[in-house]
């Protein structure tokens, strides 16, 4: 492998990590569900009163959110009775990698695949691991599935992009941050600015050898 970044910038910094959130409810009557939208007899609608009931998984989001420390607490009594286990998994590991425990973070987001191997969040995240390790074959890999289950996720695309400019695969490494800023407003996308025309450069420059 060749140097770290042999280019004319400082090395950027990745995008950080993806916690996942609250799922959008599906459509209930495609999904063989009550219609909460019933009629009445004089043909006007009402609707029915049901009582919500926030799910481990949410309660521990929820924690999350507001960064408090039982958040972990919460996730684990998730993942204890079945809830939402891939998910719980995924975000544990975030908190764990916050915490200054890698290992632990790698063993939640590989539970989190276990149960889910096309678990977008915790495949993204553990680019990210493998990003902080110099692991770059590993980091690229995780990134690369991430981005064919959610091929319109920016921040992979980003992360991405460096890990191609550190192993210097400059061309794929332009393609993707392009995409990245394609996928972003214009001030976020100019994040990747200054690289890319370092990029640029440096290819313009092999061509010319």
């Amino acid at each position: 492998m060749g140097n770290i970044l042999p280019l004319t910038v400082r090395k950027p910094s990745k995008l950080g990590f993806k916690r996942v959130q609250k799922r959008r409810k599906r459509d209930p009557e495609g999904h063989g569900q009550m219609n909460l939208f019933q009629p009445r007899r004089d043909g006007a609608a009402r609707i029915l009163s049901l009582p919500s009931k926030v799910t481990p998984f949410e309660s521990a989001l929820g924690l999350d959110e507001r960064g408090d420390r039982e958040a972990a607490a919460a996730y684990k009594k998730a993942i204890s009775i079945g809830d939402c286990v891939a998910d719980a998994y995924c975000n544990l590991g975030i908190i764990e990698s916050k915490a200054g425990k890698p290992e632990k973070a790698f063993d939640c987001f590989t539970k989190s695949l276990q149960e889910d191997s096309r678990h977008l969040e915790s495949h993204y995240n553990l680019g990210n691991l493998y990003f902080d390790m110099e692991n770059f074959r590993l980091a690229r890999q995780h990134y690369e599935i991430a981005a064919e289950i959610e091929p319109d996720f920016p921040n992979i695309y980003f992360n991405l992009g460096l890990v191609l400019a550190v192993c210097e695969d400059l061309a794929p490494a332009i393609e993707v941050l392009n995409k990245y800023k394609n996928l972003t407003p214009n001030e976020e996308g100019r994040l990747a600015d200054e690289l890319l025309d370092s990029l640029y450069r440096s290819l313009s420059t092999r061509s010319h050898d």
